[in-house]
């Protein structure tokens, strides 16, 4: 019988490549940068910002993260399974604490609160009724729901604007089913050097800080005062307080190109296709929809098996990919299954070749920050694109 699966081997010739020993690295190096007492939270929203919620959040909270956050209750309960047998196939590790406290960010439907309560998980209350609502659900269950609470110091999202939160707080205090667990605010232009409108919103949230304590609120509770993301926790260290939250700087990937950098941190992701076709074209023929690319002189292009139906950002003549440690042009518009590159100058270039869309070949690299660029957009926008048809495999090196 011919089997078609190889361990740890994509059957397409196109994955993402993520190097665990790489991220266990970068957590030592950051554990080392980060003050002692300093507790972190583990972001691993949009799975891990596409590097795969359950494997970052194994090795993220052996390396010592005190709290796991995502973004919706579906990728909360992937990180809490139910206790159930898994299939044969399931190959994906269970995580080593299984119970660690998982904060959901932004705020939760009314058909989400009683599995929220019942799963244990940690989620945002910033106005009355929606306290109200959960402390009744918990109180029927026998239970004390964990919150959060969120400060609005300028981000315009979500929570309670800094000058109308005290008496919310205040209310929310009362009910006896309510576990206040955290105090936070979101930053919106941490990592830019201009600091001013970050030391604003430090302002305003140590503003309603300064009011709780005078009231004498949240004085035997234990709370966690959080406000800082990468770039906060690079560049403020007077934002840290009692925990800080890290998505993108374990995955060796900067929130911007102006922000502290940490000596030894290197990118975990790499995404990789392998050469499909070699084609020689000659001078007026054209390349790809739309005939935006037309030749001037004789041309090898290679047809890559990956386009933007796999994440890939919709390019025209713009950005390069690395063929045997080199820089070959993407040429054409890039379809929704291929692209096209040129190969004329890499001659020695041969068919199944591994071709590198982002990470290092050789002696160069492309980062996420050029397929931004390229783009134009941002580095989150870059790794959260890669499609669930692009297989992520795990190595060890």
């Amino acid at each position: 019988m011919i089997s078609l699966q190889q361990a740890n081997t994509p059957l397409r010739p196109a994955w993402v490549e993520i190097n665990l020993a790489q991220l266990r690295r970068n957590l030592e190096i950051i554990r080392a940068d980060m003050p002692t007492a300093l507790k972190w939270c583990s972001v691993v929203k949009d799975q891990a910002y596409g590097h795969g919620a359950v494997e970052i959040a194994r090795e993220t909270i052996e390396a010592g993260a005190s709290l796991l956050a995502v973004a919706t209750l579906d990728e909360a309960l992937e990180l809490r399974p139910r206790q159930a047998r898994p299939p044969l196939n399931f190959r994906r590790p269970s995580l080593p604490r299984p119970n660690l406290p998982i904060l959901i960010f932004g705020e939760r439907p009314q058909n989400e609160l009683e599995l929220c309560i019942e799963k244990k998980f940690s989620i945002f209350v910033n106005d009355i009724t929606q306290a109200r609502q959960v402390d009744n659900m918990a109180r029927k269950r026998g239970k004390r729901a964990s919150v959060h609470l969120e400060i609005d110091t300028g981000l315009s999202r979500y929570g309670m604007r800094w000058t109308k939160a005290l008496p919310v707080i205040e209310a929310v205090l009362q009910f006896d089913n309510l576990q206040p667990a955290g105090l936070m605010t979101h930053f919106a232009m941490s990592d830019e050097l201009d600091k001013t409108f970050a030391f604003e919103q430090l302002r305003r949230f140590e503003e309603v800080l300064q009011r709780l304590h005078d009231r004498k609120l949240f004085g035997a509770k234990s709370i966690l005062y959080h406000t800082s993301n990468s770039g906060g926790y690079l560049d403020l260290p007077q934002a840290h307080y009692g925990m800080v939250r890290l998505g993108i700087l374990p995955l060796g990937v900067y929130p911007s190109k102006v922000c502290r950098r940490i000596s030894g941190l290197m990118p975990v992701m790499s995404v990789k296709t392998r050469l499909a076709a070699i084609k020689e074209i000659e001078p007026g023929d054209t390349v790809g929809y739309g005939m935006r690319y037309r030749a001037e002189s004789p041309r090898t292009i290679a047809v890559l098996p990956i386009g933007y139906g796999d994440g890939f950002p919709r390019l025209r003549n713009t950005g390069f990919v690395l063929v045997r440690g080199q820089r070959a042009p993407i040429i054409g518009g890039n379809a929704m299954d291929a692209m096209m590159v040129d190969i004329t100058d890499i001659p020695e270039t041969q068919t199944w070749d591994e071709v590198v869309m982002v990470g290092n070949q050789g002696d160069d690299e492309i980062t996420v920050h050029d397929l931004a660029a390229w783009g134009g957009t941002v580095s989150y926008d870059i790794m959260t694109q890669w499609s669930v048809r692009i297989p992520r495999v795990y190595t060890e090196f």
